[in-house]
C-alpha cells in the first residue's frame, strides 16, 4: 500500500527535454568544400572571385578560398598570381615574398617563381638553379572582369569559360560597373567585416528563403526596408536553365497595385536579387557567396550604377529602426548608423540577417532542423547542388558552365514586375 501511494504523488515526468539528445550533425556532403570533398569538386569547376582588382598590388595577400592557403599579387607586368602559400622549395609562406616584374621571390632562400608558378631563379643555387625547370609552385589561373579577379581552382582539363551577366553588360555612358568585397554587405553586416564566420549555405540559402523577409525584415522588430513585405506572400519556386527561382506575389499594396518578386539562385553560389523596397525593374547587382573554408566564407557583388555614385558608404548604413533606447519607443529612429557602431543591446533587440546566420553556428547541425512548408525553396537548393555533384561524380559537367567563348551573356532574371490590381466592389 505504501508503494502505491507514492506512485500516486509522483509529479507527472516533463517531457521534450534535452535530457539524452543525440549528438547533432551537419551535412558534411553540402558543408566540406575543402580538395577532394563532393561539394568542394563541384565548386572548382566554376570561376571565383576572389578579390577586387584595385586591391591586388606588389604586396602579397594571403588568402584562404574552398580551405587552400594562398598568396595572391600582381608582378611588376602587371600580372596577377594566384600561388600556394606554401614555398616548393622548404615550406616557407610566400605571404613574406619580394614581387618584382618577374613574379615572387621567397623570403628565405630568393627562390623565384612567376604568376603560373615557374620557378625562374634560384638565387643561392649555382647558375641560378641548374635543375630550376624541374620545380613549379602549385598556381590557379586568373582573369579579371566587372572590377573582379576571379579563379579558377578545378580540373585544367575542365575550365569554362569566364561568364559574362546580362546586367553589368551594355552600360549606358552615364553607367559604369561598381565592384565590392569581400565584404559583411549583404549578410546584414557592413565593410567593417570581411570574412563571414559561417558555413557559406547558410549565407547561399537565404536567397531562396522569401518569407524571411516577412518575418524578420518586417513583423519582428520594425520595418528595415519595405513596410510591404510585412503581407505574408503567395510564393511558387521554379527550376531554371541555371538553378531555380522564386516568385513571390505580394497582394493590396498600399498604392492599390500587386508585384511579382522574382529573385533567381544560380549554382553553385551566385545570386541576383531585385530591389527589397519593391522598386520596378531588374535586379541591378551579382552576388557570389566564396567559401574561404568549412566555417566561414566571403561575399563578393558587382553593381550597375550611375556614374555619380559616390561608392558605398550609404549603402552599409544599417536600415534597422534602431530607437534612441527602449523607453523612446514612439520616438522616431536615430539617423541610420553602420552596423558595427550599434551596442550589443541594440543589435540583440533588432537583429537582422547576419544575427539569424550566426548565431545557428560555424556550421549549422542539419540533423535536428524541422523544416516546413516555407522552406521549399531551401529544399529544392540542396536537392539540386546534390544533383550538380553526381553530375562532377560521373564525369559530367554541371549545370551553366560553359567551354564556348562565345557563349552568350547570361541573362539573370532577377526582377519587380508591378501589376494594377481592379477596383474593389
Amino acid at each position: 500500500m505504501k508503494g502505491a501511494k507514492e506512485e500516486k504523488t509522483r509529479l507527472p515526468l516533463d517531457e521534450g527535454t534535452g535530457y539524452g539528445r543525440a549528438s547533432a550533425t551537419c551535412d558534411e556532403e553540402l558543408v566540406r568544400v575543402g580538395p577532394g570533398t563532393p561539394c568542394g569538386e563541384l565548386m572548382r569547376r566554376y570561376w571565383q572571385p576572389i578579390s577586387q582588382s584595385a586591391h591586388v598590388t606588389e604586396v602579397p595577400q594571403a588568402l584562404k578560398v574552398l580551405g587552400e592557403d594562398l598568396v595572391l599579387f600582381r608582378d611588376g607586368l602587371g600580372r596577377p598570381g594566384l600561388l600556394h602559400a606554401r614555398c616548393a622549395h622548404r615550406g616557407t609562406s610566400l605571404y613574406y615574398g619580394k614581387v618584382d616584374e618577374q613574379g615572387i621571390r621567397c623570403c628565405y632562400h630568393g627562390w623565384q617563381f612567376d604568376v603560373q608558378g615557374r620557378c625562374t631563379d634560384q638565387q643561392c643555387e649555382p647558375e641560378g638553379g641548374r635543375h630550376r625547370d624541374n620545380v613549379r609552385q602549385p598556381w590557379y589561373p586568373l582573369e579579371e572582369r566587372y572590377g573582379l579577379v576571379f579563379a579558377y581552382m578545378g580540373p585544367p582539363a575542365k575550365k569554362p569559360v569566364l561568364p559574362r551577366y546580362d546586367i553589368l553588360e551594355n552600360l549606358g555612358a552615364d553607367e559604369m560597373v561598381f565592384p565590392t568585397g569581400p565584404s559583411g554587405f549583404g549578410a546584414g553586416a557592413d565593410d567593417t567585416v570581411r570574412l563571414i564566420p559561417c558555413n557559406w549555405l547558410q549565407q547561399f540559402e537565404n536567397t531562396l528563403d522569401p518569407f524571411h523577409l516577412t518575418a524578420l525584415h518586417t513583423k519582428h522588430r520594425g520595418v528595415h526596408f519595405c513596410a510591404d513585405l510585412g503581407n505574408v506572400p503567395q510564393v511558387r519556386f521554379e527550376p531554371t536553365e541555371r538553378g531555380i527561382r522564386y516568385v513571390s506575389t505580394f497582394k493590396r499594396l498600399r498604392d492599390g497595385r500587386e508585384v511579382d518578386r522574382i529573385s533567381p539562385a544560380l549554382i553553385p553560389n551566385i545570386r541576383s536579387v531585385p530591389s527589397v523596397m519593391l522598386d520596378l525593374g531588374p535586379s541591378t547587382h551579382v552576388v557570389w557567396t566564396v567559401p574561404a573554408d568549412d566555417s566561414s566564407h566571403y561575399l563578393f557583388q558587382a553593381g550597375r550604377v550611375k556614374k555619380s555614385y559616390k561608392g558605398t558608404a550609404d549603402m552599409f548604413r544599417t536600415t534597422r529602426p534602431v530607437r534612441f533606447s527602449d523607453e523612446d519607443s514612439d520616438r522616431t529612429p536615430t539617423q541610420p548608423r553602420l552596423w558595427s557602431e550599434l551596442t550589443p543591446e541594440q543589435i540583440q533587440r533588432y537583429p537582422s540577417d547576419w544575427e539569424a546566420q550566426i548565431s545557428q553556428g560555424p556550421i549549422t547541425l542539419h540533423s535536428v532542423e524541422n523544416l516546413g512548408t516555407t522552406d521549399i525553396g531551401v529544399v529544392m537548393l540542396r536537392r539540386l547542388l546534390r544533383q550538380q555533384i553526381r553530375v562532377v561524380q560521373e564525369g559530367g559537367d554541371p549545370m551553366g558552365v560553359s567551354f564556348d567563348p562565345d557563349e552568350p551573356v547570361i541573362k539573370v532574371g532577377g526582377v519587380n514586375v508591378f501589376t494594377e490590381v481592379a477596383p474593389q466592389t
